[in-house]
């Protein structure tokens, strides 16, 4: 079989030959896709074509992709969480250093001082730079608090260089998965409460994904909460943010910096403010390893009806036995369908070599290893009852 990948976005090469070209047809044009590849591409308001069996992106948000869409209709939406977590922790600690020193205001003085009317020879400027250089003056990281709101891939990392650096590292994350728990390291504090990051932050850094929960976290009150003259920086999301509150603490002289990925009208120009074209995962090896990433979770799901790193899905990985047939069904998280499913396959005459169901939320999983084939009818009559989904073959 030919599996088509539809890619909505250019993705990196090196991640798109992870798909054998023997089997996989890839591109732009591609029609009648099993799967849509993307990094930014919007897919609220456009079609779902019956065909699409997955979708990936390239990236760790999946704000651009309509996912109770997709989950109603059975396809799973799948992410890369960690594959470019080292560019973004970069990005991070670059931008508490500028705030922490003043570098973006200081240097945007020296351009605007040799870009002013009259010619200054070496020496005037010397002395200029002298007498206002105080303005500028910062404070160093080691001993300052870093907090860190999420404790993902991102902020896992982003915890850990800040104890390399000096800092004392304050963390909060009530989801926190065991494997970055056990990735995290044991210096690092764990706030009981949001707020308790906020205030003992110096610099603070938010991971977080922008859902309802999460808009406009960053208010006036927590604002408020921090230490007078600290640094915020947002790598994550810009609705996290209220941007209103942030310029106002800053105009007040409350907060020193905000350095964010996702420049505003509000922002812009502002003096304390530095606002980067969304450059977080913006790194030749951050692209390759996304994509290298969606590339290996859609091959897995189409070829083996396996997932991992899905946003609406259960994992499910089961070893496959050899000379058998795998049927894969996605179906509501309700009673009695997996026994329906058994009960079908033992009226066909049909052997389970091996089984697993997982579920999450309202969404359940099951992989069906069958001996001896599968008749075409079992799939459609199993398509046909009340709950499931989606069902195939692979």
């Amino acid at each position: 079989m030919t599996y088509r990948i539809k890619t909505l976005n250019a993705i990196s090469p090196s991640g798109l030959s992870r798909l054998p070209s023997d089997t996989y047809e890839v591109g732009n044009a591609v029609e009648e896709p099993h799967a849509l590849l993307l990094r930014s591409a919007s897919l609220h308001g456009a079609p779902i074509p019956d065909s699409v069996l997955a979708v990936a992106r390239a990236g760790a948000g999946t704000n651009n992709i309509p996912i109770a869409d997709y989950s109603a209709r059975g396809i799973p939406v799948f992410n890369t969480p960690g594959a470019n977590a080292n560019a973004v922790k970069e990005l991070v600690l670059a931008g508490a250093l500028m705030g922490a020193r003043n570098l973006f205001a200081a240097a945007l003085f020296v351009r605007d001082l040799a870009a002013g009317e009259g010619a200054m020879d070496e020496a005037e400027m010397d002395q200029v730079v002298e007498a206002n250089k105080k303005a500028y003056a910062g404070w160093e990281l080691p001993g300052r608090t870093l907090g860190v709101v999420g404790l993902g891939a991102i902020g896992v990392q982003v915890a850990n260089a800040g104890l390399a650096l000096g800092m004392k590292v304050v963390g909060y994350d009530p989801q926190i998965t065991v494997r970055h728990a056990w990735q995290l390291s044991a210096s690092v504090d764990r706030a009981e409460s949001i707020d308790d990051v906020f205030r003992a932050a110096d610099v603070l850094t938010l991971h977080l994904p922008l859902i309802e929960a999460t808009k406009g976290l960053v208010n006036t009150q927590r604002l408020a909460m921090m230490q007078p003259g600290s640094v915020l920086l947002n790598f994550a999301r810009g609705g996290i943010v209220d941007t209103a509150a942030v310029v106002a603490s800053l105009d007040a002289g409350h907060l020193r910096n905000y350095i964010c990925d996702f420049p505003a009208p509000e922002l812009n120009r502002h003096p304390k403010v530095l606002a980067l074209p969304h450059l977080g995962a913006s790194t030749a090896e951050a692209e390759d390893n996304c994509a290298a990433m969606a590339a290996d979770e859609l091959r897995d799901f189409l070829e083996r009806g396996e997932i991992s790193n899905s946003v609406n899905f259960p994992n499910a990985r089961l070893p496959r036995s050899e000379g058998t047939t795998r049927v894969v069904i996605a179906n509501s998280n309700v009673p009695n369908i997996v026994g329906r499913v058994t009960t079908m396959v033992a009226e066909s005459g049909l052997n389970i070599a091996d089984m697993l169901n997982a579920s999450r939320g309202d969404i359940a999983v099951t992989l069906v290893d069958l001996d001896n084939g599968v008749p075409a009818d079992l799939v459609d009559r199993i398509r046909g009852l009340d709950g499931v989904l989606s069902a195939r073959v692979v």
